[in-house]
């Protein structure tokens, strides 16, 4: 699915990255534990989140996320946008909660980045 489609899919403002609109994405990650993000997402995956911070961002370029929707109307400072912007991470800006982000996502062929957790 593209990028574009998720956008549509929230009903999605785009904040940073409308030139990445056309990225292909897969996968997603849902969490505001941002040790759950570095414990489980992956590569390529959507992080759904309603933290829009820095810190959010940072991780996301370690773990190569693909893009960042904010959840719960949720709309990021400008120093994080600058952040964003130089890091080239897209983020978009939906007004769904984290569950519902989720579940319209999922309707629509995302899956997560992982099913379950492995002891």
């Amino acid at each position: 699915m593209k990028l574009r489609e998720v956008k549509e899919i929230l009903k999605a403002d785009v904040i940073v990255g409308k030139e990445s609109l056309d990225m292909e994405v897969k996968t997603a990650f849902g969490a505001d534990l941002m040790s759950d993000v570095l414990a489980f997402a992956k590569a390529g995956s959507l992080l759904l989140t309603g933290l829009a911070t820095n810190q959010v961002i940072r991780i996301a370029n370690v773990l190569d996320i693909a893009a960042i929707i904010l959840v719960r109307g949720k709309k990021p400072l400008a120093e994080t946008i600058d952040l964003a912007k130089k890091l080239q991470i897209p983020i978009l800006t939906t007004k769904y909660i984290l569950f519902e982000t989720a579940g319209r996502l999922y309707a629509e062929g995302i899956v997560g980045c992982l099913e379950k957790v492995e002891n």
